[in-house]
């Protein structure tokens, strides 16, 4: 085998020298982000560190300017990760013959799908992202488009919810008008909001009944509560190993960790230990090993995936562990799939996302989006006693039917937190008199 070593300030350009020294066979083994120059070891020029291999068996001699058989891109294909929604759509025998891109442009019909250009091909960079066997050659995975699905059946919904009531009636009765606003205002979805009230109205219309202010309450009520549901336990289970938390920057995942130790070491005499992946910002392993020492609870400092093997044999003798992961963009989809190597635990696991209930819903629904493509279990709130907002809570469960596990309503360890309560935040909503 071949391998050989080049520092660049782009992927693309580490792509463009690969295909050109090595040829289209050529495999991405390891990038990393280096720094080059500088004075004492500041001030250095940012580099990206690519080392790409060949089998020495390949004729790279004319790889460069050659042309990619509908064979070769089969056996490149069979190399790389499980297909990607572009590729199922299509048939081994229906692959183009595709230029190279160091040749002559040549235009290609829009039915074929062609050989991405390299800006294209290579994703967000990530700092210490390990690339196993990916061919240079290798289509791109096509961005998904979820979003833009869910906001065209939204938008039927509410044509169609217009179109059923509008027969009905043409106007809301105070009450519901009173409630409707006060939804809005509470940042509940105008979709859901618009859909809830006039489904309330019809009820009341076919039942021939007036609408008043305790009848739309107490129908309000009961389709918040459907919403929410009846789920499992909120708390932490029993027989949970491994407990992961995960979540965007600044949302409290250390001290809530913190919380849900103290309460297992306090209350439920459990043996705990810490694991921390956060390494990223500064001072946040001091902060755990400040919560570890108050606690008498073991920490293990992971940098990579495979620090983990070696962290939990070092913790086999405790009851339950939990993981603080480190806080990025996780708009990004790329932080998120290189954070999922992480969430590979020994036993039964958990995996809670954190969310602060300061945040934008547009914003908690990209992270929530992103999340859920992999295994995710709850939903934990942080920040309650910052805001008086708590529309996201519902939007959140009716979107993408999370569990509720814990809330947090302060900063003081190990008081400040609780198990969410559905009826405290529907009398929240509604602005009643909690009992």
């Amino acid at each position: 085998m071949r391998v050989k070593r080049y520092v660049v300030d782009s992927m693309p350009e580490a792509l463009q020298k690969i295909r050109t020294d090595l040829g289209k066979d050529a495999v991405i083994l390891n990038t990393k982000e280096i720094r080059t120059g500088g004075f004492l070891g500041m001030f250095g020029k940012k580099k990206i560190e690519v080392i790409a291999a060949i089998d020495a068996s390949s004729n790279v001699g004319n790889a460069g300017a050659s042309r990619v058989s509908p064979q070769q891109i089969q056996r490149s294909q069979a190399s790389v990760a499980p297909a990607t929604p572009v590729r199922e759509q299509l048939h081994r025998s229906d692959f183009p013959e595709v230029p190279d891109v160091l040749a002559a442009p040549v235009p290609v019909k829009k039915e074929l799908v062609a050989v991405p250009s390299a800006a294209e091909a290579v994703p967000a960079y990530s700092p210490h992202q390990v690339y196993a066997g990916q061919s240079v050659a290798a289509p791109a995975k096509s961005i998904p488009k979820e979003e833009l699905l869910l906001e065209e059946l939204k938008q039927m919904k509410e044509m169609m919810r217009k179109l059923s009531v509008s027969s009905v009636q043409t106007e809301l009765p105070e009450p519901l008008k009173k409630l409707e606003q006060r939804l809005l205002d509470q940042e509940v979805d105008a979709t859901y909001v618009g859909q809830l009230i006039d489904e309330i109205a019809v009820e009341h219309e076919e039942a021939q009944e007036t609408v008043t202010d305790e009848s739309a309450h107490h129908s309000v009520r009961r389709k918040l509560n459907e919403v929410f549901g009846n789920h499992s336990s909120k708390r932490i289970l029993p027989q949970t190993r491994v407990v992961h938390f995960v979540g965007p920057t600044g949302v409290g995942k250390t001290t809530t960790i913190a919380k849900l130790a103290a309460e297992q070491v306090l209350k439920y005499q459990r043996k705990v230990g810490f694991i921390t992946s956060d390494t990223y910002r500064i001072a946040a392993i001091e902060q755990l090993k400040t919560y570890a020492t108050i606690l008498n609870v073991p920490l293990e400092v992971v940098f990579s995936p495979q620090d983990l093997a070696k962290a939990f044999h070092n913790l086999e003798g405790c009851d339950m562990i939990f993981m603080d992961t480190a806080g990025r963009n996780f708009r990004n989809e790329m932080y998120v799939s290189e954070l999922n190597a992480l969430l590979k635990s020994q036993g039964n696991s958990e995996t809670i996302l954190v969310l602060s209930l300061t945040t934008k819903y547009r914003d908690m629904r990209a992270i929530t989006n992103n999340f859920n493509k992999f295994k995710l279990d709850k939903v934990l709130f942080t920040k309650m006693d910052e805001t008086d907002s708590y529309g996201a809570i519902v939007n959140l469960v009716h979107e993408f039917s999370l569990q509720l596990s814990y809330v947090t309503n302060g900063q003081s360890v190990p008081d400040d937190i609780q198990e969410i309560d559905e009826q405290q935040i529907i009398d929240l909503l509604l602005e009643e008199p909690q009992s």
